[in-house]
């Protein structure tokens, strides 16, 4: 996929002065978040994530950003910042680094921690610049300031990007939680005072924008998982992000309570928790923790799970336990716990995972019938705070559908920015901060990069449309043998149908439809192959569509004799 702007030219070279904004993702869609920042003829870089694929994306395994703006100039890139540790921040900085591996990566202790366990597994050294919030550090001529943001990964940070052509204030992702679990509040006295210094342009989380009020606590939360770890008659598994240090705080200190045992299933869930109690972010008393090898030592009544797949991923733990596919069998006594919210687009893989549990007899417990979760992102009402608070000359809202775009877009004129100052870009628009100025001036491509396997950038919008088709409608193949010299039928055809619905038995009328197609076709003197495969193709797929009313992937073999 792509996004066009046939609206929009090439952007003009760059004002001198000027500071250009560049998002190649994340705005128009959740996830695969870049921001790159160019002023005085340097780049900086802000976050660099992907994006998990939808259904009609089959065989994908990660979308990540197109680097094409920024290939020619990476060494230009003063730094790549990273404003938290998931993965639609930081999951495409290894594809990044393969191009240039020594660029200097800015984070918190926890994201840079959560970042090289991942650089590890793609064999990748890097230079990590840890900060905290409250430090200010410059990188070429942008001059950083760093702020603390509630979020529902510990050290998340805002960041304040001074140049010459103004102050940027990027929020990252953020929600103002007034008692949030670890005491770190976002920083809104920081926000305030940034925004009397006069902030040209603010770019804010826009998740939630379409949602009113304010979000609730997460300390809301541990008393209802207290309640379904008292009420509970076997073992619990709860699944959630693997990345949610303050959800599984909250599942440990109820198992403690509760008098059970804790077993992390999945290599990320194990990897990221490990990282965060190395840390000292996660408290993880030794006697309550078990290996999954050992579970099976432990009384139902006495466990629980900890495991990815709150979102229906085809290959979590939680997805094969529903499918019968995991050595961990749901009974009628468990309780399966979905601590999480649903990311837009999941809905059906999160439902399909929540029948296949209940098949099995398991109480499922998820945020439609529980306060098992809190969003991370803030709601109307904090948005409101913080454009009351900075005061911005200009606004650009980030991170979001084109709905939750358009939603802060109109808070923020309903707190007084002017709404030629509002601007609502999409992947790949072009904007300008040109004397004080916030203005859209081209766009560039921000196509998707698809990751298969080991492959990425070579699965194209064909070659998944292909895909689509096979799984939808199937194939036919059909084989024949030409005379080089004369394209006359020497052997076949030889026709197969998989998944197309078609019997053998009704193949005969097409096969007399194919021989008279290529007599014709050797007595006219055609005798390329590609021609012949053409007929043939054509000639398949009108029979096909005439008597079935289908579309299968027509696949001709000529072979040449």
């Amino acid at each position: 996929m792509s996004h066009p702007h046939p609206d929009l030219a090439p952007p003009p070279p760059l004002a001198e002065g000027g500071l250009r904004v560049v998002a190649l993702g994340g705005l128009g869609e959740i996830g695969r978040n870049m921001t790159v920042f160019e002023h005085d003829g340097r780049l900086l870089v802000v976050d660099c994530g992907v994006l998990f694929p939808e259904t009609e994306q089959p065989g994908v395994d990660l979308i990540l950003p197109d680097f094409e703006y920024i290939r020619g100039r990476l060494d230009a890139i003063d730094a790549l910042i990273l404003t938290h540790g998931h993965e639609d921040h930081i999951g495409a900085v290894p594809y990044l680094l393969r191009e240039r591996p020594d660029i200097p990566v800015v984070g918190s202790r926890l994201t840079l921690a959560l970042l090289q366990a991942k650089l590890a597994e793609h064999r990748i050294k890097t230079v990590p610049v840890e900060v905290a919030e409250g430090d200010r550090r410059s990188f070429g001529p942008f001059d950083c300031e760093f702020l603390a943001v509630n979020h529902s990964i510990p050290d998340a940070l805002a960041v304040a990007v001074r140049t010459a052509a103004g102050l940027v204030l990027h929020t990252g992702d953020f929600k103002m939680d007034q008692l949030p679990l670890d005491g770190r509040l976002t920083d809104l006295p920081g926000f305030a005072r940034l925004g009397a210094e006069g902030i040209d342009l603010l770019m804010s989380d826009s998740t939630n924008a379409e949602v009113p009020g304010f979000v609730t606590s997460e300390r809301n939360i541990g008393p209802v998982i207290d309640d379904v770890f008292r009420t509970a008659q076997e073992r619990i598994i709860v699944a959630c992000f693997a990345s949610h240090v303050h959800r599984v705080q909250q599942v440990l200190d109820a198992a403690v309570a509760n008098g059970r045992k804790v077993c992390f299933i999945g290599r990320s869930m194990v990897r990221n928790m490990g990282v965060a109690r190395e840390l000292g972010y996660l408290t993880v008393p030794d006697e309550i923790m078990v290996e999954q090898k050992e579970i099976d030592n432990v009384p139902p009544d006495r466990l629980v799970l900890v495991c990815t797949g709150s979102q229906g991923e085809p290959m979590s733990a939680l997805s094969r336990m529903a499918n019968r596919d995991h050595q961990i069998r749901v009974t009628e006594r468990d309780t399966v716990v979905l601590a999480s919210s649903l990311i837009p687009g999941n809905e059906e893989s999160v439902n399909r995972v929540i029948n296949g549990l209940t098949r099995w007899g398991a109480r499922v417990v998820h945020k439609g019938n529980a306060l098992v979760h809190v969003s991370g992102h803030s709601s109307a009402g904090e948005l409101l705070y913080v454009l009351n608070v900075t005061k911005p000359s200009n606004f650009m809202p980030i991170h979001g559908e084109w709905r939750h775009l358009r939603a802060h877009a109109k808070l923020a004129s309903l707190t007084g920015v002017p709404d030629e100052n509002i601007v609502i870009a999409e992947d790949g628009v072009v904007v300008d901060l040109v004397d004080g100025k916030a203005r859209i001036v081209g766009a560039v491509p921000a196509g998707y990069v698809y990751v298969d396997g080991l492959s990425v950038g070579e699965v194209t919008e064909t070659s998944l449309k292909d895909r689509r088709i096979l799984g939808e409608e199937g194939f036919v193949s059909i084989v024949v043998a030409v005379d080089s010299t004369s394209g006359k039928l020497l052997a076949g055809p030889e026709i197969h149908a998989r998944g197309a619905g078609i019997v053998d038995e009704d193949f005969d009328e097409v096969l007399d439809r194919i021989e008279a197609v290529l007599r014709d076709a050797a007595a006219d003197g055609v005798n390329d192959s590609h021609q012949l495969s053409q007929l043939i193709r054509r000639t398949v797929g009108k029979w096909v569509n005439e008597t079935y009313r289908r579309r299968p992937m027509i696949v001709p073999v000529v072979v040449e004799v």
